[in-house]
């Protein structure tokens, strides 16, 4: 990590927009307590005044270390500290200024206060450019030699060996200025496909088969496409994704600014690609990315398998796309939120005493936001950056079953959070995505786990087991899906070929076919459909997605050596939650036990897999189906 970075991509439950709905759910009693208290982060405006004044003091401060960081070990030390809380200072701001919009996107005060937010980051990078390049100048040995006489800045000795390990990318202290610069005016992608997809499409409506008259927004599309009238889910399908080839090229043309934004900047920093650049700020090896996409057309069939039993239970011969969402058995259970805590906290039991206790704490705290609302962000995530105060998680809850695997795995997150912010020091607290999504989807496999052991019939079995196999399908294949079209349209831009939204849906269509089987006569796949990829907002986080693959994977693993009670295997995975960033992420994993280099955990996941369809397939081979 570069002393510059400051703000990760939100840590959210796969696709947030897929995974929780946002249509009308039943009323809270009592809804402030449903709410987050964002008072814990400030008070009021002016106390968000007051402490972005106390940024712009302590970065005026930063800058009289400039060519003093190897003046003494104690200075080097004084300023280190200095950037530490600086940065802790600049995510809380950017914490308040998110979960305010979040709350409520038609809000233009949350809008002004993410620019506002914006601004300060980029402030703060720019006022931080200097560091990095005077390490590099001083070189390992000095460093080396600053370390043995101060054992205060022992703190920093990952950090600063992280930077010494990026000198072939960093640039001299005028470049990294110029970078810098470029920060506010290269990252108005990812903002601009959010405002325009969340808040202005003229959304479509269709007329369902019952006469009802729906509102197709990305909320309603994840309710309705999963509904039981197969006529309804084509119309839904036609009718969304109609709307998107309508924006077909405005989409392009800003996923395409994304993408030569990562291109340009990973040139400039003298990276191969795009890829190679955003893989080496965790310090991931190459062989990470290159075995899972491997693994996962080496295991398509498994895939296939999984679509062709959907086809059976659903008494479908010619399947199609949209024909993936309808749960595999119909189920009018409910979960009220106060059921699904129970629920999330008998299923962690395996984690320990203090672990239950610290989430059923937290949990009953003012630190998420349950329940849909109009013009409050879709899906599901976490936010665990401010330092000082706590996570923040933000639900779309609806009472089904979905609902409380995406309350588990967001709290697994927060969890994370809690973990490392009390074993760390703000410096190394944040952890990279590739060891995130491990906890989270952890959790949602020990919810299985304890829900398979607690379930009376078949068909809540079966409920379960669908679920969980609609989770691996959608969090393994879907996001490896997802992960090589990134590599595909990165290598074009890379290479200087030119991207326009209609050659990303061409791209997107053939893997799409692939990974279906549309050439095995497994499904159909309507070419309208593969507009699919600009629903995905995760593609303007440069190779994010991969994550939620390789975690999964490592979290079958782990889950299993837990509820085993192999011995050592829950110490070795607290340790490695609680390590945050203070490691490279590869090395905190392979050191819990799974090597994610190698082929065994993601041939492990898909025996897993084909062990659930195997159990699916022997409850209705009793039924005589």
């Amino acid at each position: 990590m570069t002393p510059s970075a400051l703000k990760r991509p939100l840590l959210c439950s796969l696709l947030a927009f897929s995974l929780a709905t946002a249509f009308a759910a039943p009323a809270p009693t009592d809804q402030q307590a449903d709410r987050w208290d964002l008072a814990a982060l400030y008070q009021n405006d002016a106390a968000f005044d007051a402490d972005a004044q106390k940024l712009s003091a302590q970065l005026q401060q930063l800058a009289a270390c400039k060519g003093q960081l190897g003046s003494t070990p104690a200075r080097l030390k004084s300023c280190l500290d200095l950037y530490a809380e600086a940065r802790k200072r600049v995510n809380t701001l950017y914490v308040y200024a998110a979960q305010y919009y979040d709350q409520d996107t038609g809000d233009s005060k949350g809008n002004q206060l993410n620019q506002r937010a914006a601004l300060l980051g980029n402030e703060f990078n720019q006022a931080t450019t200097f560091l990095q390049p005077e390490i590099l100048a001083l070189g390992a040995r000095r460093i080396d030699a600053m370390l043995a006489k101060d054992k205060g800045l022992q703190l920093y000795r990952f950090q600063l060996s992280n930077m010494l390990r990026s000198a072939p990318h960093t640039l001299d202290a005028a470049g990294e200025q110029l970078v810098a610069q470029f920060g506010l005016a290269t990252g108005s992608a990812a903002t601009i496909y959010r405002t325009l997809a969340n808040a202005e499409i003229p959304w479509p409506s269709v007329t369902l088969s019952d006469g009802k008259e729906v509102r197709l927004d990305q909320a309603a599309y994840t309710k309705y496409r999963g509904d039981d009238n197969r006529a309804d889910r084509k119309r839904v399908f036609d009718a969304f994704f109609g709307k998107w080839k309508e924006y077909e090229r405005t989409f392009g043309e800003t996923l395409y600014g994304q993408l030569k934004t990562d291109a340009a900047y990973a040139k400039v920093r003298r990276y191969a690609d795009s890829q190679s650049a955003a893989l080496d700020a965790d310090h991931l090896p190459p062989a990470v990315y290159q075995t899972l996409i491997a693994q996962t057309n080496a295991n398509l069939p498994t895939l296939h398998r999984y679509f062709k039993l959907r086809a059976r239970m659903l008494g479908i011969k010619d399947l199609a796309y949209y024909d993936i969402y309808p749960p595999l058995l119909k189920s009018e259970r409910t979960f009220p939120l106060a059921d699904g805590k129970q629920m999330m906290l008998a299923s962690v039991a395996p984690l320990g005493p203090d672990y239950v206790k610290t989430l059923a704490s937290a949990v009953n705290a003012r630190w998420m936001d349950v329940y849909p609302r109009p013009r409050k962000v879709a899906g599901a995530y976490m936010n665990g950056d401010a330092y000082d105060v706590h996570p923040y998680v933000l639900l779309n809850y609806t009472d089904n079953y979905e609902a409380v695997s995406t309350l588990t795995h967001e709290w697994g997150h927060a969890m994370h959070s809690v973990l490392a912010n009390k074993a760390q020091p703000s410096i190394y607290a944040p952890y990279s995505i590739f060891v995130a999504e491990i906890a989270s989807t952890t959790n949602e496999a020990l919810l299985l786990d304890a829900r398979l052991k607690q379930a009376t019939d078949d068909d809540e079995r079966l409920l379960y087991l669908g679920a969980a196999l609609e989770n691996l399908r959608g969090t393994f294949f879907r996001q490896a899906m997802f992960a090589e079209f990134e590599a595909a349209i990165h290598g074009k831009v890379d290479k200087g070929e030119s991207l326009t939204g209609e050659q990303m849906t061409a791209i997107y269509a053939d893997i799409l076919k692939r990974y279906h089987g549309e050439a095995q006569g497994v499904m159909t796949i309507d070419p309208a459909y593969a507009l699919e990829w600009a629903y995905v907002p995760h593609f303007y986080h440069g190779f994010y997605v991969f994550q939620y693959a390789t975690s999964i994977a490592a979290a079958q693993d782990f889950s299993q050596r837990i509820l085993d009670k192999e011995p050592g295997a829950l110490a070795a995975y607290l340790k490695m939650l609680s390590a945050g960033g203070s490691a490279y992420p590869y090395e905190l994993v392979k050191a819990a036990g799974v090597d994610l280099a190698s082929p065994k955990p993601y041939q492990a996941l898909v025996a897993r897999m084909n062990g659930i369809m195997d159990q699916i397939e022997a409850i209705e081979g009793k039924r005589g189906r």
